[in-house]
């Protein structure tokens, strides 16, 4: 059985890519379950180059439409036909815990919107919809609810689920809530979408084993060294892994000379013996993740191993480009590890799963307590 995805804010391919990777063959008939792109949206030019080039075979492939999602035609069939899944990582920006965190009232909160215009209209089998785990709490818990229950209102059985992605074999503690809807006829015929279980819950896979193993090619693509000034060499020196630029060892003449909030993830090394903290895509100086042992910031390609993207995946434009586009990205085999379990639920066989977090009714629970009482229950889980 062949579903035919749809796609807005793809990113460079991380979602797509999982998708295309996953596949299931039912047991007894021999029937293969599989994902095909059919069409994609981005904002960014690089971005659906990546994408085409990657997905489609082809960096001007026709179906990959670049612009605001504001002017994608939506509805229209001859540019986009109709599909049976719909995928949408809508902008985190509003959500996310390091940034002002307006929620709906900030300038990304309310994109989310399209995808459910698209949901409205094409009515898929099912979609795939991911956020920033601070999605939970934003606007005091409210525009998670608001979310969850306009999906709800186009007619889908939703399962949101914050997933710990280290706990999917990802070397990488990305954390990310990933919203399955499954359309309420579909649903109600047997089709019901569980959490698929923790694969590596206790034996997490450490970002030096995915860096290392395999060694990375001289020669591989976007995997230029960067470059550093003796000052922030010399203070990288003085930093062990784990640790950052806050280290008490570092000489008074290294340290940097900031007031207010130090954030964490400033020149912080990677620890060797544990996944990587989160891959990111912007931030000036400081924030380009660190090598354990080199004084050196990571290289793009060395940040793609902790998204799971394999070394063949090109990405296209510059090293500023290529590093916001790693960082927007789904983990490749994460985003695999919940398509394998969405076909094999329309296939019918069984998977191991757990419970779902948070853990809030839906269903008619919209209809039977106001928003902010489901809010408050919300944000007390956070």
């Amino acid at each position: 059985m062949r579903f035919f995805k749809g796609e807005l804010f793809s990113g460079p391919g991380g979602m797509s890519m999982g998708a295309k990777e996953a596949s299931v063959t039912h047991p007894k008939t021999g029937e293969v379950f599989f994902i095909e792109h059919r069409w994609s949206k981005d904002f960014d030019s690089d971005t659906c180059k990546t994408f085409g080039k990657n997905i489609c075979g082809d960096e001007e492939d026709p179906s990959v439409h670049l612009g605001p999602v504001e002017k994608l035609p939506i509805g229209n069939r001859d540019l986009l036909p109709d599909i049976d899944c719909l995928t949408f990582g809508f902008p985190c920006n509003d959500y996310s815990q390091v940034g002002k965190r307006h929620g709906l009232e900030g300038e990304y909160g309310p994109l989310y919107s399209y995808g459910v215009k698209a949901i409205k209209e094409y009515q898929p089998k099912f979609f795939v919809a991911e956020n920033v785990g601070g999605l939970q709490s934003a606007n005091e818990g409210k525009a998670f609810i608001q979310i969850l229950s306009e999906m709800e209102e186009c007619g889908y059985n939703l399962t949101p689920h914050l997933y710990k992605f280290e706990e999917y074999g990802i070397p990488q503690a990305r954390h990310r809530i990933i919203i399955v809807g499954i359309r309420q006829d579909l649903y109600e015929s047997g089709v019901h979408y569980k959490v698929p279980a923790p694969t590596t819950p206790h034996n997490y896979r450490t970002s030096l084993d995915a860096i290392i193993n395999p060694p990375i090619s001289d020669s591989a693509l976007n995997h230029e060294f960067p470059r550093h000034s003796q000052k922030v060499k010399d203070m990288l020196s003085y930093i062990p892994a784990g640790a950052n630029a806050w280290h008490p060892g570092i000489p008074k003449e290294l340290q940097l000379k900031v007031k207010g909030v130090r954030i964490s993830s400033i020149y912080k090394r990677l620890d060797p013996e544990r996944p990587a903290y989160t891959v990111t895509g912007s931030g000036g100086g400081g924030t380009h993740m660190y090598h354990w042992n080199e004084n050196r910031a990571l290289t793009n390609r060395e940040r793609a191993r902790l998204q799971t993207f394999d070394d063949g995946f090109e990405f296209i434009g510059s090293k500023v480009s290529v590093r916001k586009q790693i960082g927007m990205a789904v983990p490749v085999k994460g985003a695999k590890v919940i398509f394998e379990a969405i076909l094999k639920t329309f296939a019918g066989i069984e998977y191991n799963y757990v419970d779902p977090e948070p853990k809030v009714q839906l269903g008619n629970l919209v209809n039977k307590k106001s928003k902010n009482e489901i809010a408050k229950e919300l944000t007390a889980l956070v």
